[in-house]
């Protein structure tokens, strides 16, 4: 009899264990997951145990089970010309959430704002005539984003800003211009031709007797880059006073300015400076100077630019825009024969 119960027992110890895919119906990965959670209670504070891993330290994947994370999808914005904007659909709406929006966190909801703010420009002025010393903040801010969509996106907006609302942007105009000038002067490419593109019409949108001002200052400015782009918008708007218009604001101021800039260091200034000189003696020439003092009958004209010349700068500036003015003549005369 004792024998036969040591047989049953050792026929017991010997039997198959149980397979464990098939334990209580479960599937194998149930149980590994099981397993996995066993090993986690028994990592000690310290990290590993009696020899089982960290899962944190060498995690065990379950194959079926990872989950793919989604792809990030980073947003294209779109550059829109502005003879390309469409009218907005809500006015009131997006008027009401126009400054909001514009200073969102989010890029995208900023972007998005600023070409809101350009069909409202464009397509109803009247509606944020009245914000507009709230919005050009904004857009001054988006400008300085260093990423380039925002920033792009802003000087954009600027110039349709200086289309539509011409005289009227003057009161904000000072950080704006600025940056403006800071940004064509970049060595990105398209942000560099946005903000040129946007100076140029500036200067043909807004009054040069009210922009003159503006720009004056910058040409005095310690970055040579920032005194270019001044100097050249100058160049532009000069034209656009008339020859009334130059002797009002004061001829004398003008030639100054281009006689400073004569000698600068970038040669866009410099270009910009005998442009703008050869207009001044253009307009200057076509004065009545009935008044002024009887010259020698030769040359009269060309005396008295010089006369005037000297009489207004030093000699050493004087000599300068004289040689300017004086050779561009005589190529004129030669090339004309």
């Amino acid at each position: 009899m004792e024998v036969c119960r040591i047989s049953e027992m050792v026929l017991q110890d010997n039997a198959p264990l149980p397979d464990p895919a098939k334990m209580n119906g479960n599937s194998n990965k149930c149980n590994l997951i099981q397993l996995q959670t066993t090993k986690v209670e028994e990592k000690s504070d310290g990290g590993e145990r009696n020899g089982i891993p960290s899962i944190a330290s060498d995690p065990v994947k379950i194959e079926g089970t990872e989950k793919s994370e989604p792809a990030v999808v980073t947003p294209e914005v779109e550059y829109i010309e502005s003879k390309d904007l469409k009218d907005v659909d809500d006015v009131d709406n997006c008027v009401k959430s126009l400054v909001v929006e514009l200073g969102s966190k989010d890029w995208v909801t900023v972007c998005h704002a600023l070409n809101n703010v350009r069909r409202l420009s464009l397509f109803h002025q009247e509606s944020i005539v009245t914000i507009l010393s709230d919005i050009v903040p904004l857009v001054v801010k988006s400008i300085k984003n260093p990423r380039s969509a925002v920033c792009k996106t802003a000087i954009m907006a600027s110039e349709d800003i200086f289309r539509a609302y011409k005289d009227s942007v003057v009161d904000s105009l000072n950080a704006l211009l600025v940056q403006l000038l800071l940004k064509s002067s970049q060595d990105k490419k398209f942000v560099c031709e946005a903000a040129e593109s946007a100076l140029m019409t500036l200067t043909s949108s807004v009054s040069p007797l009210l922009l003159l001002p503006k720009l004056q200052p910058y040409i005095k400015d310690r970055n040579p880059r920032i005194r270019a782009k001044a100097s050249l918008c100058i160049s532009r708007s000069v034209p656009r006073l008339g020859d009334d218009g130059i002797k009002a604001f004061g001829i004398e101021k003008l030639i100054q300015v281009g006689a400073s800039q004569l000698c600068d260091q970038l040669p866009e200034s410099r270009d910009a400076a005998r442009a703008l000189l050869l207009k001044l003696q253009a307009a200057y020439e076509r004065y009545d100077h009935s008044e002024m003092p009887p010259l020698p009958e030769d040359n009269t004209t060309a005396l008295s630019w010089k006369h005037f010349c000297e009489s207004k700068l030093s000699p050493l500036n004087a000599q300068a825009v004289l040689r300017v003015t004086g050779f561009s003549k005589e190529v004129t005369v030669v090339g004309s024969s």
